[in-house]
């Protein structure tokens, strides 16, 4: 079965407010103030949460002590508050529902830790929609490493797909895998990921169909 994988933040939700709040809550919590900004430093969010970390203390003047110290803070600020900005991208869930109409299997591949995305994406409502969820600790390894994205297609009950993405990680992962890429240019990076060179880009999810089809043809 022909599976299209879809990595989660910054490609089916935009998850950057949220994420970037609980980054600030660690750095008010010091007495440090809110050091990163939801829009400016949204393209950091999608990064991770030592990647906002890291810049907000080095803003701070502060090192990597602090950051690693603050990591399961920000991890479980941000399962509590998880879903209080999050939005999914319009046109994601039409987009993969013509999918599994169009014989797709869908599935979710994320460095977000495993039980955080199943828990954001049950809060949106959409779990069922997708055949398989794999996160930065389902497996000892994560992307851009190719066994996550392997098992994202294998557990959907695929056979060979496409990655969905937005960042290098994506990138580097799909051609690690030796498959297609799209990347979605709705993101902070905007169309600034066409640098990547995936072998699509993706201005609204209702090009992904045809897309997806083209990509996979027999």
């Amino acid at each position: 079965m022909k599976t299209v994988v879809f990595d989660l933040d910054g490609t089916l939700a935009d998850t950057s407010k949220d994420l970037i709040a609980s980054a600030n809550a660690c750095f008010l919590a010091r007495g440090l103030g809110t050091l990163l900004d939801p829009v400016a430093d949204a393209h950091t969010a999608f990064r991770g949460g030592r990647a906002m970390l890291r810049l907000g203390y080095e803003r701070a003047g502060f090192g990597a002590e602090e950051v690693e110290a603050d990591y399961p803070r920000l991890l479980a600020y941000y399962g509590d508050n998880i879903d209080t900005h999050t939005v999914l991208y319009p046109g994601a869930m039409e987009a993969v529902e013509a999918l599994r109409s169009g014989g797709f299997a869908v599935s979710i591949c994320t460095n977000k830790p495993e039980a955080l995305a199943e828990a954001l994406m049950g809060r949106l409502g959409v779990r069922t929609a997708f055949g398989a969820l794999i996160g930065a600790d389902t497996l000892p390894v994560r992307k851009p490493d190719p066994a996550p994205y392997f098992a994202a297609v294998e557990r959907a009950g695929g056979t060979r797909g496409i990655l969905i993405g937005d960042t290098e990680t994506d990138r580097e992962t799909a051609r690690a895998a030796g498959v297609p890429c799209a990347l979605v240019t709705f993101g902070p990076d905007g169309r600034g990921v066409e640098a990547l060179e995936p072998e699509a880009l993706i201005d609204h999810f209702d090009e992904l169909p045809e897309l997806a089809a083209r990509l996979l043809a027999d």
